[in-house]
């Protein structure tokens, strides 16, 4: 009988799963590691029945004593089936701007809950980093597991996370892709990943108002760069010891609002129902698409399950309330969300114009790109036409390249409109969106009034 003998015995082997929809215009395989399937629907049940069985071999922690924790929710879940299993007792510290479930989900679970304020500094009384120090003081036969400088984190994931990663891609995997907290989960697989293959390239993923990123590239800690922001579970204003920096390639800045519209958008369109910092993790694949090619295997770890934010990423309230869901946020792809697989139609230089004139009256279209082979080399539209035609009517023969102007200006499929919108002038009234694997779809003057009205 396959019988497992408690909830502990089901942590890791979680599934890889292809990304499809939402991949499409990027280049090369992306792949999902859905780390939800652990029990506590969450990568972090990996590192703490980790931390809490290595604690119990070194004799830190002994029975019937009291695991202390500051968590932003997943970890402290890992560590909560643990301590019921082994009969501990559990502290848990918040900061305020962690999600009700979560709060929730732990209290349900037997952890006692202490929430504390998000806007003050990691040595602060009040912050949930020394309130979780000081309640490890206070009480006697209790471990503070602080899983940002306790290394059994990462090796969790070297020993786990990275063996599997490793043998479920075959060994094809160029790129690995995770939001960076505590760091546990990106050193310890970049770790075993690089030890397999060091052309592997470690991505993490780093919120605006956290210290990663400048530091990696300077190795200055800029407390310039700390401010409040509200995505969850990643980014830090302080550097964990978990945290390798020489395994890491690149850090990849991701805004609260997209990572918020991901998330919602991984869920609409290949049913994964997953947390905030999930849509960063794909948004920064989205960003960093130029560093991919046919070639890529791209695996992107998602943390966590969706249920845990319920109120607030899934909440269309929330979202409005902090402008993520206004007419005015929306992105390039918003445009032609609805006829985006349709070809885009195009002219080429060496054909003559009244083609072109022929193409825009069947197609009902004002303006088209001017292309040679695979290259934009031009624009041409209705106006100047007419302009043209007027002063010279045998110009209807001559070829396109005679009569066109420069190219419409290429743009991202997430960038904003507001940035969009600078392109346009009495001179260009479009914009080509690249969309990957050499397709493009357009946007005119008329699509940006329709969409800002």
């Amino acid at each position: 009988m396959n019988i497992k003998q408690n909830i502990l015995e089901t942590i890791g082997n979680t599934p890889m799963i292809k990304l499809n929809k939402i991949a499409e215009d990027l280049p090369g395989t992306i792949l999902a590691k859905v780390e939800y399937f652990n029990p506590g629907h969450s990568t972090k049940d990996r590192m703490a029945l980790k931390m809490v069985e290595d604690a119990e071999i070194r004799g830190d922690i002994k029975p019937g004593g009291t695991i202390i924790e500051c968590t932003s929710g997943n970890t402290g879940m890992g560590l909560a089936l643990a301590c019921i299993i082994k009969g501990y007792k559990l502290i848990c510290t918040m900061s305020d701007k962690q999600s009700q479930e979560k709060i929730d989900i732990l209290r349900a679970v037997g952890a006692e809950v202490y929430v504390c304020p998000t806007n003050v500094a990691p040595t602060h009384p009040e912050s949930y980093y020394s309130v979780a120090e000081r309640k490890n003081k206070e009480i006697e036969n209790s471990y503070w597991v602080n899983q940002y400088d306790n290394l059994s984190n990462r090796l969790a994931h070297y020993e786990t996370t990275g063996p599997e990663i490793w043998e479920q891609t075959d060994g094809k995997v160029t790129h690995f892709v995770v939001g960076v907290g505590t760091g546990g989960t990106i050193s310890g697989v970049a770790k075993y990943l690089k030890e397999k293959n060091p052309k592997v390239k470690i991505w993490g993923v780093d919120s605006y108002g956290s210290v990663f990123k400048k530091y990696h590239e300077t190795g200055e800690f800029d407390e310039k760069e700390i401010y409040s922001y509200i995505t969850e579970g990643i980014g830090e204003d302080i550097l964990p010891k978990n945290v390798d920096f020489s395994l890491i390639d690149h850090f990849e800045k991701v805004t609260d609002r997209d990572g918020a519209l991901v998330a919602r958008e991984l869920a609409l369109t290949e049913g994964l129902f997953l947390g905030y910092s999930c849509g960063s993790a794909f948004q920064a694949v989205r960003q960093l698409k130029s560093e991919l090619n046919e070639d890529s295997l791209v695996v992107v770890l998602f943390h966590d399950h969706g249920s845990r934010y319920v109120g607030k990423v899934f909440n269309d309230a929330w979202m409005r309330d902090r402008g993520f869901l206004n007419k005015e946020n929306k992105v390039a792809r918003d445009l032609f969300a609805n006829h985006k697989d349709l070809p885009l139609l195009t002219i080429g230089a060496y054909e003559p114009i009244h083609n072109a004139i022929a193409v825009m009256r069947k197609f009902g279209v004002s303006q088209l790109p001017v292309v040679d082979g695979s290259k934009f080399v031009g624009s041409i539209n209705d106006s100047s036409l007419l302009a043209q035609l007027s002063e010279n009517p045998s110009l209807r023969d001559a070829e396109v390249k005679v009569s066109m102007q420069s190219p419409f200006p290429v743009v991202q499929a997430t960038d904003p409109l507001i940035a969009i919108s600078k392109h346009f002038n009495a001179e260009n009234g479009a914009v080509l969106v690249e969309l990957g694997q050499g397709r493009y779809q357009i946007i005119t003057s008329h699509d940006m009034v329709s969409a800002m009205s």
